[in-house]
This record gives C-alpha cells, sequence and structure tokens, in this order.
C-alpha cells in the first residue's frame, strides 16, 4: 500500500518544502481542510484582518485560472476573523491544492484528498490522536508540555487523513497557576496559542482533519446539567470559529462519514447531550476523603487489595451512589443521538464501522464518573449493539494512555470476564500530563500511576484487566490502516517510532481480520 501512495507524499514532501513568505506570514495560523466527503470540503483560515477572503481550489499547485475554483466569504470580528468555506462539486479521490487570499497577501497552500466512491475498494490510511495543551508556565515562553512532536509524525505519514479527537485545547491547562479561560475571547486565545506551534499548523495544512471535542474545550468532566449553558455556548463558539467541523444545531458533533467500501467512521457527541455524572451533589464522596470515591464500580476484594496505597478504598462505596452509576435513565449520548446512531450503523454496508469515541469504553474502573462506566446502563446497550455488528472497532483519546482491549461486559464482577469481541484503542496524549502523572495528583502519591499500571492494567483477570497494550506514561498516537481485508492498528510514540509497554513489550501492532 505504501508504494501505491508514493507519488502523493512525494507531492506533499513537495509542498512542504515550500519556503514561507512574507505575504503567507500574515495568515500566521495557517490554513487547514476538515470534513472531506467524496465531493466537498470544508476550508479555514484566519484572515489578517476583517474583510473579504477568497479561496482558491485548483487540481495543481499552480493554481491555473481554467481549473481554479474560486470562493469567497467575509471575516468578521465575531468569530475573531476565521472563516470557513465549504466548497461542493469536487471529484472523488482526487488531490486538490487551495490557498487564501485577502488583498494582496497570500496564505500558504494546503493539501486534501477527497473521499473515494462508496464502491472503491483502494487501501487508506489516517491516524488520530488528542489532548494537546501549549500553555507555557507562569513566566515562560515555552510550552510546559512540549511542542507536539506527535502531530508532526502524523503529517510525515502522508495519510488520506487525520482526525484530531478531543482535548483539542485545554481551557483549565494542567500547567500550575494558570487561570482556566472561560470566555469566548479567551477560548479563541487558547486556539491561537496551540496553532502558534508548527507541528499543529503542518499536519493541518497537509491533509484534511476531521476535529472533534472532548470536555477541556469545555471545562473538565463537563456536562451541560452541572456546568451550564454559558460554558457550553462559548466553548462550541470558538471550536466551530477554529476547528471546522460537523456541528449542527440539533446533533451536535454526531455524523458519520463514508470512506469507500471499507470503512465508515462515526462520530459521537459525548458533550452536548450528556446527564449530569453520577458523582453529581456528592452522592459518590468517599466518607475519608470528601471526594468522589476513586473506584467505585470495582468490587470490594480488589479495593481491599490496592488500599495500602490507597487508604480510602478500603471504605465499601455506599449504595446510593452504585445506583446512580446504574440508573437507567442517565444518559452518555441522550436519547436522540443513541437512537440516530443505531439505526446508521446498522444500515451501513461498509465493511468496517470505526467509531470515533471520546471517552474509554473499555473497564479499568479508576475514577469512572466521566467515563462509559459512569453511565453503566447505556454502556452495556451501546457495547450490545456494537457487538452486534460485524467489523467494529473504537478509537478513543482522553485517558492521556495507550490502552488496548475488549470492551467487556464485565471483568472483575462475580461471575468472571465477558467479553463483546469488539475492541477500543485508546491512545495520547499530544502533550498534557500523562494518566501516570494524572494518577499520582489524583491521590496524592507519586509512584501510584505506575503502580495501576503494573499492578492492575498488565495482569489478566482476575488480578487485573490484563490489557493487551498498557503504555500510561507516553506523548503517542495511533495509525490506522484499512483495507478490505483487514484494519491494522499502529500506536507509536511522538516521534512516530513503535510503541513499548513499561515492560518493553511492543504495543502493537494489533490486527484486526474481516469477518
Amino acid at each position: 500500500m505504501r508504494g501505491k501512495l508514493g507519488i502523493a507524499a512525494a507531492c506533499v514532501v513537495a509542498l512542504g518544502a515550500i519556503p514561507a513568505t512574507a505575504s503567507a506570514a500574515k495568515f500566521k495560523y495557517g490554513v487547514t481542510s476538515a470534513e472531506a466527503t467524496s465531493n466537498s470540503i470544508i476550508l479555514w483560515t484566519r484572515a489578517p484582518k476583517s474583510g473579504k477572503v477568497v479561496v482558491e481550489v485548483a487540481p495543481a499547485r499552480s493554481f491555473r485560472k481554467k481549473n481554479t475554483r474560486r470562493k469567497s466569504q467575509t471575516a468578521r470580528k465575531s468569530h475573531d476573523n476565521t472563516v470557513r468555506i465549504k466548497v461542493r462539486g469536487l471529484k472523488p479521490s482526487a488531490s486538490f491544492y487551495y490557498r487564501f487570499r485577502q488583498g494582496r497577501s497570500k496564505s500558504q497552500v494546503g493539501r486534501f484528498i477527497t473521499a473515494p466512491r462508496a464502491s472503491n475498494t483502494k487501501a487508506f490510511r489516517f491516524a488520530y490522536s488528542g489532548d494537546a495543551s501549549a500553555q507555557p508556565a507562569q513566566g515562560q515562553s515555552k510550552p510546559f508540555f512540549g511542542t507536539f512532536k506527535a502531530y508532526g509524525s502524523m503529517a510525515a505519514e502522508h495519510n488520506a487523513f487525520n482526525i484530531n479527537l478531543g482535548d483539542t485545547i485545554y481551557s483549565d491547562p494542567e500547567v500550575p497557576n494558570t487561570p482556566p479561560a472561560l470566555t469566548l475571547p479567551q477560548k479563541w486565545a487558547m486556539y491561537k496559542q496551540n496553532l502558534a506551534l508548527p507541528n499543529l499548523r503542518k499536519v493541518r495544512s497537509q491533509a484534511s482533519m476531521f476535529n472533534q471535542w472532548d470536555d477541556h474545550e469545555f471545562i473538565n468532566d463537563f456536562t451541560p446539567p452541572e456546568m451550564g449553558n454559558a460554558i457550553y455556548r462559548a466553548g462550541a463558539s470558538a471550536f466551530r470559529d477554529y476547528m471546522p467541523n460537523g456541528f449542527k444545531g440539533k446533533t451536535g458533533l454526531y455524523r458519520h462519514v463514508r470512506w469507500g467500501k471499507n470503512a465508515e467512521l462515526f462520530f459521537l457527541d459525548e458533550r452536548s447531550f450528556r446527564s449530569a455524572k453520577a458523582s453529581a451533589n456528592h452522592v459518590c464522596d468517599n466518607p475519608q476523603t470528601g471526594q468522589p470515591d476513586f473506584a467505585p464500580t470495582a468490587p470490594q476484594s480488589t479495593r481491599n487489595l490496592f488500599a495500602v496505597a490507597i487508604p480510602s478504598l478500603s471504605q465499601p462505596v455506599s449504595q446510593a451512589c452504585l445506583n446512580a452509576i446504574n440508573d437507567p435513565s442517565r444518559s452518555l449520548l441522550g436519547k436522540s443521538q443513541l437512537a440516530r446512531f443505531t439505526t446508521d450503523i446498522k444500515k451501513s454496508t461498509a465493511k468496517w464501522k470505526i467509531i470515533v469515541n471520546e471517552v474509554p469504553m473499555q473497564q479499568f474502573y479508576a475514577d469512572p464518573y466521566d467515563r462509559w462506566e459512569g453511565y453503566a446502563a447505556e454502556r452495556t446497550k451501546v457495547v450490545g449493539l456494537l457487538a452486534s455488528v460485524k467489523n467494529t472497532v473504537v478509537l478513543t483519546t482522553d485517558t492521556h494512555a495507550n490502552m488496548y482491549n475488549d470492551i467487556r461486559f464485565q471483568t472483575l464482577e462475580p461471575g468472571g470476564v465477558k467479553n463483546s469481541g469488539v475492541n477500543e484503542m485508546v491512545t495520547g496524549p499530544v502533550g498534557t500530563r500523562t494518566f501516570d502523572q494524572e494518577i499520582d495528583v489524583a491521590t496524592g502519591k507519586p509512584g501510584n500511576g505506575a503502580l495501576a499500571t503494573n499492578a492492575f492494567f498488565k495482569p489478566q483477570p482476575p488480578n487485573g484487566v490484563g490489557m493487551k497494550c498498557f503504555q500510561t506514561n507516553e506523548f503517542s498516537y495511533t495509525e490506522v490502516q484499512v483495507s478490505g481485508r483487514k484494519l491494522v492498528l499502529r500506536p507509536k510514540d511522538q516521534n512516530g517510532k513503535r510503541l513499548k509497554n513499561p515492560d518493553n513489550t511492543n504495543c502493537g501492532p494489533y490486527t484486526l481480520n474481516a469477518k
């Protein structure tokens, strides 16, 4: 397959070698394309100033007049001078170049590939990751968590498209003494801070993107009932201005996109319509800590094993907390989205059904309130749906770790392991605290993150959850190769190298064979 992509790869390399001009520098936040279909694309930039902006789209970088299409839009201060121009009537499976003009100023040149027709069987590749903050420490100029090398490695792969999957900014950065961004202008500033890094601009310009939000576009562990509509409106508006996407008022960010005969991608919006977390109103507070219990869904026998490191686990979980977690009236997707997704995935004729998922579905018990485990009844329903459909796979970020496992109906509960046959690959982060670091902070004890990985994530049930990949302390992403016969997941570190587990075993690649 790499040979088939050789010409396209060479074009991208040539594109990346074009030096920046003084004119292009005025479009300092770069260009991007998004939401590619077989006949349309959304093209984005932030203009140097308010006023008319023209985009040019052509099959060649020369932009000859007779082959170049032009559309215009007015950049307005109400959208921080960003423009999002949708171009329709494009040919399937075709390469296009684009650039923006405002007066005499021209942007850099970007490139995208349109999706193939639904009958096309050609293999393709894409990559995904998320969780990226360019926030510097107080008094510093360099980003606290690095320069987004993972995005640069994704760009170097010359994929058909890429997915920026959630926490594309951190409204509440994991950097000490940094105030949260709550207003629309503050969130705009966060996006510009990220786009100041060349690696992010590079991956956005060299292939089309699918952009998806999670909680930190709003605030940590966001739900509308708990945090309110003002934060939602600010977060959604800023995201739409800087991360071109398929948002619609009634359906949020839920959409499904066909990529040839081999794949259909289903993007689940897990923020817009969800119920309050089970931990709301202190229902799940542990009496020793006064905070939500660290592992309320774990059997007490498992909790007792880890009580030496986390003493509060010796306290039994209240029945009220367990009732809230298992309440069937609580929803992560909302009834309308769940019904729409159920219909759409059952109707899909694509070989692979790829679920682009914001928060993990697999079980690992630690701090479950914001994940699918915290919405247990709906989780069971959705896992059952996925298990009933051939050739499904779930792609996830959020946890700042790499975890590959079956999305089990149960793991440590009485009755033993019950697999679903559906696999999930969790990957990331690009640049923020890793899972190990977050667990250390949450529990107040250095080393607890590594302890959870080695003593619980790696061992097989009933001693642990038996993850095949359990790398919880690396910046990372995953490349996905799709054909009619197989789907291959290749977790990689930020430099594009094969990811290793803490015990030096390989984290992947994982090959799923079509049924």
